[in-house]
């Protein structure tokens, strides 16, 4: 019970938190309308991967392998983060998303809007993607979760 939180521990944690913020960019997707830019569909891949290497520590005896679990999380947030700051700051000024570093590794690098395009095509512009939820930006609430997904990781790495 060292590293667990209540009953849930601390993987199931990180990989639930991934998968409910994957959600809920789909949900605003096909259910509000929110179409995603380049740098929402790369946070995504960073959420895909988050949740991979969380259900990696899902097993018990991983436990006392936290740094394959928990390092590789912080890394992939503080990506998140960066991203998620970087979407606000500079691309959603920006009508041209096609050459990013974003559309690069997601579109010309890894296929995957062709691969699972109702995941991860990017739809819109970064200057169309810059919505606000209950008068917060997007990318903001994103890197908030990011940010609460780093800091997990760290307490988990922490753990005795």
């Amino acid at each position: 019970m060292k590293n667990t939180i209540g009953t849930f521990s601390w993987p199931a944690v990180i990989t639930g938190g991934a998968l409910a913020a994957i959600a809920v960019a789909l949900i605003s997707q096909y259910g509000f309308g929110l179409q995603p830019c380049p740098w929402c569909v790369f946070q995504r891949l960073l959420l895909v991967a988050i949740a991979i290497v969380g259900a990696i520590g899902l097993p018990r005896r991983m436990n006392r392998y936290r740094f394959i679990v928990g390092a590789p999380v912080l890394i992939l947030a503080l990506l998140g983060v960066a991203a998620a700051a970087w979407q606000h700051f500079m691309a959603a000024k920006s009508n041209a998303c096609e050459l990013t570093l974003a559309y690069k590794i997601v579109a010309m690098d890894l296929h995957l809007d062709q691969f699972l395009p109702s995941v991860f095509e990017a739809r819109a512009t970064c200057a169309d993607a810059a919505v606000n939820l209950l008068g917060i930006p997007y990318d903001f609430w994103s890197l908030g979760v990011f940010a609460v997904i780093a800091l997990i990781a760290i307490q988990y790495l922490r753990r005795p």
